[in-house]
């Protein structure tokens, strides 16, 4: 009877053993995933606002086109939700990097950065929604290195401005580019095309400077305007 006893104590000490393995190793398993983390909206303010601090994230809005045309966070690139999956490989270099997605109420953004964690995103946000939070919003397209080189490769009829400095304007520049001065906005509209529905685009160092250029060209009028996000310092582009 005695070894009766004995047996069954070890059975079920080495049944607790393997349940609490089993159970660690899930756990261990569950925690290999990133979360998805809750930004604030005076947090993607403030981030939109410091020009050096924007460069540490990549801010996507997932809403459709027309949405994001009708104004979006000042540095968001335009990835609806139905087409992350498809842009994974464009924005394959953030993927250490802190990512941001926002929509409207933060909904489809919060799929979309779940998306994006499965994909291998290792710091992803979700921001408030334009609904919910009160941005400065902007009318420009926004677009990366890779969709500006195929504009410049391209033969579309494209009117493009260089506003970086003249000295590296002289030295290398897009061909046709109009070199522009950010800090001269009144002089803008003697260069810019008589069309309103021209298409333009603007770059410099680091998106900055042509994300002045771009929001004066909208305010005068332009409908059809983007600034190129990867500058010249972040990307070297084959001109």
């Amino acid at each position: 009877m005695k070894l009766k006893k004995l047996y069954a104590v070890l059975c079920a000490t080495a049944l607790t053993f393997t349940l609490a393995g089993c159970s660690g190793g899930e756990k261990k398993e569950e925690s290999k995933a990133p979360a998805v983390k809750v930004m604030e909206g005076d947090k993607l303010a403030s981030i939109e606002k410091d020009d050096k601090e924007k460069e540490k994230y990549l801010v996507i809005d997932v809403r459709t086109p027309e949405e994001y045309k009708e104004g979006h966070v000042k540095h968001a690139v335009n990835i609806p939700l139905e087409k992350i999956s498809e842009n994974i490989e464009k924005i394959s270099a953030w993927k250490e990097k802190e990512v941001v997605t926002y929509c409207n109420t933060g909904k489809k953004s919060q799929k979309a950065a779940e998306q994006l964690i499965k994909a291998g995103f290792k710091n992803v946000s979700n921001a408030k929604g334009v609904k919910e939070f009160t941005y400065d919003l902007v009318k420009y397209n926004n677009i990366l290195a890779a969709d500006f080189q195929k504009v410049i490769d391209s033969t579309e009829k494209v009117y493009l401005f260089d506003a970086r400095d003249k000295k590296d304007y002289d030295e290398k520049h897009i061909k046709d580019a109009v070199l522009v001065n950010a800090k001269e906005l009144d002089k803008l509209a003697e260069v810019l095309p008589k069309e309103k529905d021209a298409k333009i685009y603007t770059y410099c160092y680091s998106g900055n400077r042509s994300a002045v250029i771009a929001k004066k060209a909208t305010e005068l009028g332009y409908t059809n305007v983007t600034n190129v996000l990867d500058g010249t310092k972040e990307h070297q582009y084959k001109f």
